[in-house]
This record gives C-alpha cells, structure tokens and sequence, in this order.
C-alpha cells in the first residue's frame, strides 16, 4: 500500500501508525518539556525558549523539529523570526489516542 506524502499533521495513517510516531516523538524527556512549556502558553513563543532550558539553541531547535515532524507543533514568522507554538488540534489527537489503548 503507497504511503501518502507530508508531515505527520497532514496526512492521515493508521492510528496505531500515528500514535507510535507520535509516541516516538515525545520519547525524549527534553522533547515532553518543551511541549509543556509550550501548552503553558496562549501565544507562540520565540527564541526565549532555549534559555528556559538547559541546551544550546542548536540543541533545542533540533528537538523543536522533531516536534514540528510530528506535527505536534507549529513554526509560525514573526517578523523574521521563527515563533513555536502547540498544534492544539495533533494535542487532542495524541490524548484520545492514548486514550483509546
């Protein structure tokens, strides 16, 4: 069966597929907090969030991808600068997911 092209917030898979990459995601202890931090907030968040935590900018902006992979969060332009926030809908989508086992 071909696998359909895009990011994990794009496509639709098999849920077990979707919540193994999803869990797969989250499977770094850095990863899960920078989402917390994330869902603490109503509003994007910019380069602040490395200093929140105890990396490299290279460092957070890396697990920043993996996250955005996954489609658990969002990459907006803020005037120039990149600017993260939670993807509420990929949110929900994990916790009924986990839900269901």
């Amino acid at each position: 069966m071909p696998r359909a092209v895009g990011t994990a917030a794009e496509v639709s898979v098999d849920p077990d597929e979707r919540l193994a990459m999803l869990a797969k995601a989250l499977g770094h202890p850095t990863r899960v907090r920078i989402l917390r931090l994330l869902a603490e907030r109503d509003t994007c968040v910019t380069g602040e969030l490395a200093a929140q935590l105890p990396f490299a900018q290279s460092t957070v902006s890396e697990h920043l991808r993996i996250l955005r992979e996954a489609g658990l969060i969002r990459t907006e332009d803020a005037h120039g600068r990149p600017c993260n926030c939670v993807n509420a809908d990929a949110l929900a989508a994990l916790k009924n997911a986990v839900a269901s086992l």
